[in-house]
């Protein structure tokens, strides 16, 4: 097969697979998750509780969907403007994210989908919020204290709400979708099932964050080791988060702000030249 031929082959792949998964998966797990995550009838366990740490509350469901791994919620209070684009860099890109996960080897958006017009069609026209971001994914972690490197391929979504609110969300890539790991060595596969991040303004400079995470490491490392790993994971997030959004005038987000404030100002105006009458 020619590589234009083969290229086209891996783009039509990828569009297809994106809304097949998008319609049917990112659909699902954006209403499963609004509705249980605030229901008490599933069984929520409170691991802990302390409203003066950057998490001040982490509560789980043992083995949820039978899948012999616990799903973790973490709620945290953050000052400062709600930007869920930058939220999202913290976990999509590698500069930001190894500055709080010292696991972390490689993060890289391997196939993202442009078409976000058809995405929001998939999603049913605004239901599920407006769709800013659609790709397919790649993380691998460094190997540490006899744990080996795992490997991730995932579906990663973020979307937009009028009100100001955001989710970001994501689902692991089933197994007959591993022609899309970049080449290499291959890893140990950890899956996560279920992750989701949402982000709801409570004022002008200040929002609530719930961070939802359903993650089997995998190997045989059973889950009362790697529970209290992926909770110190997730802590370092969210202190690293606290100190970028609550830096206020004149740090990183203040003129990221300003940033594409006059970007959007110097659009505007170029727009009312091209098309007046």
């Amino acid at each position: 097969m020619g590589c234009g031929l083969f290229e086209s082959y891996i783009k039509i792949t990828i569009g297809l697979i994106s809304f097949v998964c998008f319609a049917f998966v990112g659909t699902h797990l954006l209403f499963q998750l609004a509705a249980c995550t605030g229901s008490a009838d599933l069984g929520w366990k409170k691991m802990e509780a302390n409203s003066r740490r950057p998490v001040h509350k982490i509560d789980k469901i043992d083995n949820f969907q039978n899948l012999n791994s616990p799903m973790l919620r973490f709620r945290s209070t953050i000052n400062g403007p709600c930007v869920g684009e930058r939220f999202a860099n913290f976990i999509m890109t590698l500069e930001e994210r190894e500055k709080w996960d010292q696991s972390i080897a490689e993060v890289q958006e391997i196939y993202p989908i442009y078409d976000l017009d058809a995405a929001n069609i998939a999603m049913g026209f605004g239901k599920y919020g407006d769709c800013s971001r659609l790709g397919v994914g790649y993380c691998r972690t460094k190997p540490a204290f006899g744990v080996t490197s795992r490997e991730q391929l995932t579906l990663c979504g973020i979307q937009d709400f009028p009100d100001g609110s955001c989710m970001i969300w994501g689902t692991e890539m089933e197994e007959w979708h591993n022609h899309l790991l970049p080449d290499g060595e291959r890893h140990v596969r950890a899956k996560s099932h279920l992750f989701s991040t949402t982000l709801v303004p409570t004022g002008p400079d200040s929002f609530d964050a719930e961070y939802v995470l359903q993650l089997d490491i995998g190997g045989k490392m059973p889950t009362w080791i790697t529970t209290p790993v992926i909770c110190e994971s997730v802590k370092c997030l969210f202190s690293h988060a606290k100190s970028y959004f609550e830096e206020g005038e004149g740090g990183a987000l203040d003129k990221h702000i300003k940033e594409m404030e006059a970007q959007n100002d110097t659009f505007e105006n170029r727009n009312g030249i091209l098309f007046t009458p």
